[in-house]
């Protein structure tokens, strides 16, 4: 049964977790855009005999802590949030598992404090170091993530809300996963807000540059502050539109401890999709495994 509770942290920030199963083996998940911690839910529900399971709400999603001004989303706050959290829980966390924009936080955690962490399990999210050399340097993934330049828009928020998210659905295709039921939760997460997850993408200047003032031609991510030491396993949907493969390449000079595992046949939904998979891999990272 999932446990639902707010963890509050010390700087003044709290979070709306979701928590399964028990015992001193413990495993943090963290979600990305569009999403919410029910994302992890099949996944944590396969993992509850092996170990304690909490997946928040992040900062500015449902419940948890959200302020308006797009300066509180900068990563350092949000990479705070998760540091936090670990330590509130008891570090180090035994797996830190994240997707997407849980994946960009994870990453920096990652680099900054791994003592926090003992595993590190990346799910379609690029690598700070390699996301800006992609951006920078490939067209094809400038062209795929043209869309965080749409969701930086001052309007965004109404427009994708119009017409009952119209212009939100199509980030997931249309797959068998995204039953009524869970639409409904999209749509309760999605309802609550969306200034907050949209405010990731207006704080960051990793995004596809405007013209030749953008930020992302001063942004510097030096190879000594990239760099993770944590063991780390990266698993990655082959078929994701929005981050190409090309994110893959060369990312052991960042990530020395580093196993990749390829899953041609899935997309940037993996966690959807293939849950029993996901579960997996997340096991055979667990103590005495």
């Amino acid at each position: 049964m999932t446990r639902l509770f707010d963890l509050a942290l010390p700087h003044g920030v709290s979070l709306a977790c979701r928590a399964v199963g028990a015992g001193r083996t413990r495993v943090l998940l963290l979600h990305g855009f569009p999403e919410a911690a029910f994302a992890w839910d099949e996944v944590m529900a396969r993992l509850a005999a092996q170990a304690a399971c909490v997946a928040p709400n992040l900062r500015g999603y449902p419940g948890s802590t959200s302020p308006t001004e797009v300066s509180a989303y900068r990563a350092r706050h949000l990479i705070g949030d998760v540091a936090a959290a670990i330590e509130a829980l008891g570090a180090p966390i035994d797996v830190l598992v994240a997707h997407d924009w849980g994946g960009a936080l994870a990453w920096g955690l990652a680099a900054l404090r791994p003592d926090l962490i003992k595993q590190l399990l990346i799910i379609n999210s690029p690598h700070p170091a390699a996301f800006l050399r992609e951006l920078r340097n490939n067209p094809a993934q400038q062209a795929a993530s043209a869309y965080m330049r749409f969701l930086c828009r001052p309007d965004a928020e109404a427009l994708l809300a119009a017409h009952d998210y119209r212009r939100l659905w199509p980030f997931f295709g249309d797959p068998p996963w995204l039953t009524p039921a869970m639409r409904e939760r999209y749509l309760a997460s999605w309802n609550a807000g969306l200034t907050g997850p949209l405010n990731y993408y207006r704080a960051s200047p990793l995004k596809p540059a405007g013209g030749p003032d953008d930020a992302l031609h001063a942004v510097d991510v030096p190879d000594a502050a990239a760099r993770v030491t944590v063991p780390t396993t990266v698993l990655w949907g082959e078929r994701d539109h929005a981050l190409l493969p090309g994110l893959l390449d060369g990312l052991e000079r960042w990530v020395p401890d580093l196993r990749l595992v390829r899953v041609p046949e899935a997309t940037h939904w993996i966690v959807h999709e293939q849950p029993a998979l996901v579960a997996e891999v997340v096991a055979s990272l667990l103590p005495g495994r």
